[in-house]
């Protein structure tokens, strides 16, 4: 199996910052995409950034030249860097990964999501 553990959510004030991690582990043969999204009260999940196995990026309009998407492949962790954090991004963020696992002697592709963290932005 694999287990992600994500951490890192808190309360902020307008204007600060937060760094949150999702480490996953298991059995895990390899990592491809990985990314956060978040869920507002009373609205859908959305995608906040989603990071490639080769690095590239891609960010909801929303939170463009605030937050930076970024990942360790040796500990297969992926990270979220908020700044200038503002009220509406008040959510459940929640961390995703794709990739293949190995198990029994064979492989099956995987897509998993963490358990949440709650960030909160108010003053």
């Amino acid at each position: 199996q694999v287990q992600l553990v994500e951490s890192g959510g808190g309360l902020v004030q307008p204007g600060g910052s937060l760094r949150l991690s999702c480490a996953a582990s298991g059995s895990i043969f390899r990592i491809n995409a990985m990314g956060w999204y978040r869920q507002a009260p009373g609205k859908e999940r959305e995608l906040v950034a989603t990071i490639s196995s080769g690095g590239s990026t891609n960010y909801a309009d929303s939170v463009k030249g605030r937050f930076t998407i970024s990942r360790d492949n040796a500990k297969d962790t992926v990270y979220l860097q908020m700044n200038s954090l503002k009220f509406e991004d008040t959510a459940v963020y929640y961390c995703y990964v794709d990739g293949i696992k190995y198990s029994s002697g064979r492989y099956y592709s995987f897509d998993y999501w963490g358990q949440g963290t709650q960030v909160t932005v108010s003053s």
